[in-house]
């Protein structure tokens, strides 16, 4: 563990007001990150909603706060819309984005502001968001807010970096997560991963008191913590992630290419990496990319970029070759849905339900081509994103709707439901459509 110490930009009100209902707080739903919300209504047709324009392009999950919906763009703009009619109820500018000239290297994201999706936490009523910026003093470099979910207020801000890496090398893609009074933030590196960075965790108090904690994955370079869903979290409060690449390819494990379980105060509690750890790293095939999936039983099933997927016991996870199961199935970036032990991959060719036995063995059941985005489940359908439509598939992955967004997607857009609702974000708008 390494305790480190966080610079306070600005501490304003310290009041919380009152807290809101949320049905969808975090990235895919709640902070197991199933993307699940179960409902009486059924998916009859698709059909526009509005459409809210937006200062930039949303790669962070949209999210449900009382009546409003939560979006956040590369601009480093937060904005509450009324959920049901779009109009605008508040909008809060943070910081000027980096642009790529002031970055390790370009990445893929042009200008880099508000990359992971936000979290919200009811008991301080406040809206999370982590923003990459620049200026003259810290050059590139990543800061947390807290904004009052009903007004938009700067509650909370602080400076984050991880300890010992480049800052302009670093990337805060992982959606956010809240839990206990914490709040977890994962970093991992640009695309191209270039210059001086490692994949770390860092833990801190939702109410805004000082002191923070840092996981960082033991190796010499990389080990980025980036896959979209963000940090897992479990009942006891520590939380789940996925671990990319590092830099050793032979000889004594390094941390990464691994599912970890970290405390909240930043211990690693548990791992598991394949045997095959040394030559993924070697050849950028680690289990980095997608989100674990955590079943109604009790298994984690964890695919990454070799197309081989693991099941490991949540309670523990079997260090290396420690796997419960292990077989082909797909390469896999982004997000699953979950449903019970049932688990809608987000495979790169094409969306994949994937079913887990009580023994922990897993079968493929049908891949639906051409949908290849973290999807989410709701309204008796399931719902993704391809690079300019929302598209439905019933269980049986057979597509029954489709709608024109608009606008053009990014590579990790998620949807996020609501009663008969669902919230998709463009390159330009926020985007609602209605179900049935």
């Amino acid at each position: 563990m390494r305790r480190i110490a966080l610079l306070v930009i600005v501490l304003l009100a310290a009041t919380f007001g009152t807290a809101a209902s949320s049905t969808w707080p975090t990235d895919h739903g709640n902070s197991r990150r199933t993307g699940y919300l179960p409902t009486l209504a059924r998916h009859k047709a698709l059909a526009p909603a509005f459409t809210a324009r937006v200062d930039g392009a949303m790669y962070a999950s949209p999210l449900l706060v009382g009546t409003d919906v939560i979006a956040a763009t590369e601009n480093n703009t937060v904005y509450a819309f009324n959920a049901l009619t779009g109009k605008l109820h508040w909008a809060r500018h943070l910081r000027t984005p980096a642009p790529t000239s002031s970055l390790a290297c370009p990445g893929n994201i042009s200008p880099s502001g508000i990359t992971g999706t936000p979290a919200y936490d009811p008991v301080t009523n406040r809206i999370f968001v982590m923003t990459n910026s620049v200026n003259a003093q810290f050059g590139a470099h990543h800061e947390i807010f807290g904004l009052n979910a009903s007004t938009g207020a700067v509650a909370m801000n602080r400076r984050i970096a991880v300890p010992g890496t480049a800052e302009n090398a670093t990337q805060q893609r992982a959606a956010l997560a809240v839990s206990n009074g914490n709040v977890f933030v994962a970093f991992g590196g640009l695309a191209g991963d270039c210059g001086n960075y490692k994949g770390a965790v860092i833990s801190l108090r939702a109410d805004g008191r000082l002191g923070a904690t840092a996981w960082i994955v033991p190796t010499g370079r990389e080990g980025g913590i980036w896959a979209s869903g963000g940090p897992v979290v479990a009942q006891d409060g520590s939380v789940f992630v996925s671990v990319g690449n590092g830099a050793s390819t032979s000889g004594s494990y390094d941390g990464s290419d691994s599912v970890t379980r970290i405390s909240a105060k930043s211990q690693r509690m548990d791992f598991f990496a394949p045997t095959s750890w040394a030559p993924d790293n070697a050849a950028d095939l680690d289990l980095g990319s997608m989100t674990p999936a955590f079943t109604a039983n009790g298994y984690i099933l964890q695919a990454g970029k070799s197309g081989q997927a693991y099941v490991l016991k949540g309670v523990h996870l079997g260090g290396i070759g420690g796997q419960v199961y292990t077989a082909p199935l797909c390469k896999a970036f982004g997000v699953s849905a979950v449903t019970n032990n049932v688990i809608y991959l987000p495979c790169t060719n094409g969306i994949t339900r994937v079913e887990v036995d009580s023994a922990g063995r897993f079968r493929k059941v049908w891949t639906a081509s051409g949908v290849n985005s973290s999807p989410v489940v709701g309204n008796g359908a399931i719902y993704a994103v391809t690079s300019s439509s929302l598209v439905a598939l019933n269980s049986a992955g057979t597509q029954i709707g489709s709608i024109a967004l608009g606008a053009a997607t990014t590579r990790f857009t998620t949807p996020a439901l609501a009663g008969n609702k669902v919230y998709v974000g463009t390159v330009n708008s926020l985007v609602a459509i209605r179900v049935g």
